[in-house]
């Protein structure tokens, strides 16, 4: 590896010990075994760092736990892929904790760092683009556009699914079949 991969690998690992908040420059540095200047020749700051370390953190993590969700349903009718994708979710939730933890904590952060939401602009749509590509491979009827749109609602519930994860310990999150049932009511009372 190299002093980028090295620094991103120690990122993650200061960041899932401390947190972000109690995360400094120098322990990152000391966990990736690189010289402090490393961050601002590679990053450019620590928060684009910490930003990156977690996007990539939670993109391994999640994301691709996502992608063994959606491909198990090969097959299956769309509305119980859908479910089976959401209710696989927790035990992705829980063995992604730290990391997840970790994210929230960065959200803040991001939200306050025009650098950051710039960089989470610019990766969001690959996101987007991935679950399509395996949305696309699993249900081949979908267009283009389906699953463009299927992939963006996956993100949008993943994302706020693992907030109340986070908040209830997994115990007040809806389950696939009532979301199903949610969306079949609001296709059912489209004008």
């Amino acid at each position: 590896m190299g002093n980028r991969e090295d620094l991103l690998a120690g990122a993650r690992k200061a960041l899932m010990e401390r947190g972000v908040a109690k995360t400094t420059a120098r322990d990152i540095a000391a966990a990736a075994g690189v010289s402090l200047a490393a961050i601002g020749y590679h990053f450019g700051s620590k928060e684009r760092l910490i930003t990156e370390a977690l996007a990539e953190a939670l993109g391994t993590g999640i994301g691709d736990a996502m992608d063994v969700l959606i491909r198990q349903t090969a097959g299956s009718p769309l509305p119980e892929a859908f479910a089976a994708m959401v209710d696989g979710l927790p035990a992705v939730f829980a063995d992604n904790r730290e990391a997840m933890l970790a994210s929230l904590e960065n959200m803040l952060r991001v939200a306050r760092s025009s650098e950051s939401q710039a960089f989470m602009a610019d990766n969001l749509p690959g996101a987007y683009r991935d679950i399509a590509q395996s949305l696309t491979e699993t249900h081949p009827g979908l267009t283009s556009d389906q699953a463009e749109a299927l992939a963006g609602m996956y993100f949008t519930l993943a994302q706020g699914l693992s907030v109340l994860w986070v908040m209830s310990d997994g115990k007040a999150m809806p389950g696939g079949p009532q979301l199903v049932e949610a969306m079949t009511a609001l296709a059912a009372h489209r004008k």
